[in-house]
């Protein structure tokens, strides 16, 4: 296939060149970066060698992106730098001659657009360069689109018919989706009695408002002591974000906060005072149960969005909403039956614990963009279905979602599979063939087992997610494309591209906007839901009636580690169904390759390699279908790989398939 070069663009000479900051104290190595870097047409601004000396230089001339090394001369590092640099907005690539672990995990937390090691080639440095320039783009596009969609999604709030309540629960939704809490607390500051009320997440959508009288209720103390001890509170007059030490210290002086902290398990909250007509004050406080999740991202959006909210403000309180009190004292819940709870664009997804509803918050955030989205998990936790979902809550929801399994792709067929083919363009080439890519125009490609993907067709990909376009194999121009990419892998792929087997230009391109699903032995109060959903599913196949799990089976499957995750807990049900005569499963009988996981292990099979455990339970699968490979109830199906790829590890581990 060929496309368009990907090299640095060099003729842009005439536009304005982009400004970099050189913040390394030895003297060769900057000087050798900023030859580099000047020669590929960007201007250096300057060479720091200690983090004061940066931040003097940023202050006169505020650069584009910064090359950061890590240990530098002072008594500040180059790690304490990038967080000052990230609340500046700057982006920044770290350089250091210490690619220890340690060093790795602690500069990964700032969150930095690339990562070279010393010593460095011109190359490596102008590829990362190109990368971090493309994830910033992305960074602040995604950033606008989120400010405009709740600009807009605040306005249809405004505009609409809904009254106090309903228009209270439709903020909360739309302000969770980009600024995550677990307790929402709005209201006027007033000096004789606490008024506030709260919205308190319970899953996916399901909201509870709750009102004064609730609290007290929830908190087990009068309307009285409730009064007295929000009396007795400071309110903020500028907005803040507590967390770990700011928080417990804001309880002395705030104990209305503890009390909320208190009773809904808070560890972190974020205050945004609005004023209204120079004399009133209107609060938003979000409270969330996890460590420092607010950051200063946050509070810019929000107040980029304080013209909008002012506008709510006004129609909420204005009118015959302004005596809300009768409105609230009954408690008002968002109630769905479960059908009904599962919201749009997450169908087939199954989960309400803390974990796979910040996954679905991460869905709904990046879904609307065309940013490249990287789902990262063990095998079996539904990685395609997080696809699906972005997919289907997209602007692009209407055309293809193509998916490609690239570690099924025989090697010989990955372009014309790919990328396509023109009628005699080589030997068999009987008629033309449209491409996966060209297929999928308009919409998303969802490349799984990205990590699989052999070196010779990543360089191919990365031509194309540069280029935006494709030329089918025998043809005679570009086609140009567009697409939105979503890959996935159980791989980590920053130690594939340690030991060579990803391209690293490749890595940084895909992880744009990362989202970890987590397995399922971190999210275990899902699966008697699960559970309930996969016995539905498969007693509606078989025509019979859904059966009921008894307590000592639901004890079995609470116990159990679920080393393949929900694709595990899925064959496991699917059988206990097959097993069972009545209708209650007493007892749920895990096959002898399911009990084989760290929790159970015995010595003998511990000391065997990987590659041995591996042949031994492909063995077993296969006499399980006695010898059947490929379609439904095959091999491959249960192990959830491709049929040829079955064929491969068959071949390279030298099975026999006798079924004894």
């Amino acid at each position: 296939m060929r496309t368009v070069s990907c090299g640095t663009n060099n003729t842009s000479e005439t536009a304005f060149k982009k400004q970099i900051l050189i913040v390394e104290d030895q003297f060769i190595e900057a000087h050798d970066l900023q030859l580099i870097l000047e020669k590929a047409n960007y201007e250096v601004t300057g060479i720091a060698r200690s983090v004061d000396q940066a931040l003097e230089q940023i202050e006169s001339v505020k650069p584009n992106l910064v090359f950061l090394d890590i240990m530098l001369k002072g008594t500040r590092n180059g790690i304490e730098l990038a967080q000052i640099l990230k609340e500046k907005h700057i982006g920044f690539i770290f350089i250091s001659a210490n690619s220890s672990k340690s060093i790795l995990d602690q500069a990964k937390t700032t969150e930095p657009y690339g990562f070279i090691v010393k010593p460095f080639r011109e190359q490596d440095v102008l590829t990362t360069l190109e990368i971090a320039f493309y994830r910033q783009e992305y960074s602040l596009e995604s950033q606008l689109l989120q400010q405009l969609q709740l600009q807009n999604g605040i306005n249809e709030i405004v505009n609409s018919d809904l009254k106090w309540e309903g228009s209270l629960l439709a903020l909360a939704k739309k302000l969770q989706s980009f600024i995550s809490f677990d307790y929402l607390e709005v209201g006027f500051v007033n000096t004789t009695h606490y008024d506030n009320l709260g919205i308190m997440r319970k899953n996916i959508d399901d909201y509870q408002i709750i009102s004064a009288e609730k609290l007290s209720k929830i908190a087990d103390i009068s309307i009285k002591e409730l009064n007295e001890t929000y009396k007795k509170s400071k309110q903020d007059s500028k907005p803040i974000i507590y967390s770990e030490e700011s928080l417990i210290n804001n309880f002395q002086e705030a104990p209305i906060k503890s009390l909320v902290a208190h009773n809904f398990g808070i560890k972190s909250y974020l205050v945004f005072p609005i004023t209204i007509a120079s004399v009133q004050r209107f609060y938003f406080t979000f409270y969330s149960r996890n460590f420092s999740i607010y950051s200063d991202e946050n509070l810019k959006l929000l107040s980029n969005l304080e013209n909008n909210l002012l506008q709510f403000i006004n129609k909420a309180y204005s009118g015959e909403v302004l005596n809300v009190d009768e409105k609230v004292k009954k408690e008002t819940v968002s109630k769905s039956s479960s059908s009904e709870k599962r919201a749009i664009g997450f169908e087939g997804i199954i989960g309400n614990s803390s974990q796979m509803i910040t996954v679905f918050d991460y869905i709904r955030k990046v879904a609307p963009s065309d940013t490249s989205v990287l789902v990262l998990g063990e095998s079996g936790t539904g990685k395609e279905k997080i696809a699906q979902s972005i997919h289907a809550l997209s602007p692009r929801k209407d055309k293809p979602l193509v998916i490609i399994n690239c570690g099924a792709i025989p090697e010989n067929l990955a372009e014309s599979l790919l990328f396509g083919h023109e009628r005699g363009a080589f030997t068999g080439a009987l008629d033309k063939r449209i491409g996966k890519f060209e297929l999928a125009d308009g919409g998303t490609i969802f490349l799984d087992e990205i990590g699989e993907m052999p070196l010779e067709l990543q360089v191919k990909l990365l031509r194309v997610l540069q280029e935006r376009e494709i030329e089918r194999i025998g043809g005679k121009a570009p086609l140009k494309i567009d697409v939105r990419i979503i890959a996935a892998t159980n791989k980590n792929l920053e130690e594939e591209v340690a030991c060579g087997r990803f391209r690293m230009d490749l890595y940084y391109r895909l992880h744009v906007f990362p989202i970890l699903v987590p397995p399922l032995k971190k999210r275990k109060e899902d699966i008697p839901e699960l559970a309930r959903y996969f016995m539905q599913v498969y007693s509606e196949k078989m025509g019979r009636k859904t059966p009921v799990l008894s307590e000592d089976a639901l004890q079995q499957i609470m116990n159990y580690n679920w080393p393949g995750n929900i694709r595990e807990l899925e064959h496991v049900i699917q059988r206990a169904i097959l097993l069972t005569d009545g209708n209650t499963i007493k007892e749920i009988e895990f096959s002898s390759s399911s009990r084989m996981h760290p929790d159970q292990v015995n010595e003998s099979f511990s000391i065997k390699t990987i590659l041995e455990n591996e042949r031994d339970y492909i063995l077993y699968i296969l006499k399980k279908c006695n010898g059947k490979i490929s379609g439904t109830g095959g091999a491959a199906e249960i192990l959830d790989i491709h049929p040829s790829t079955l064929n491969s590890k068959i071949k390279k581990l030298e099975i026999k398939r006798e079924l004894n």
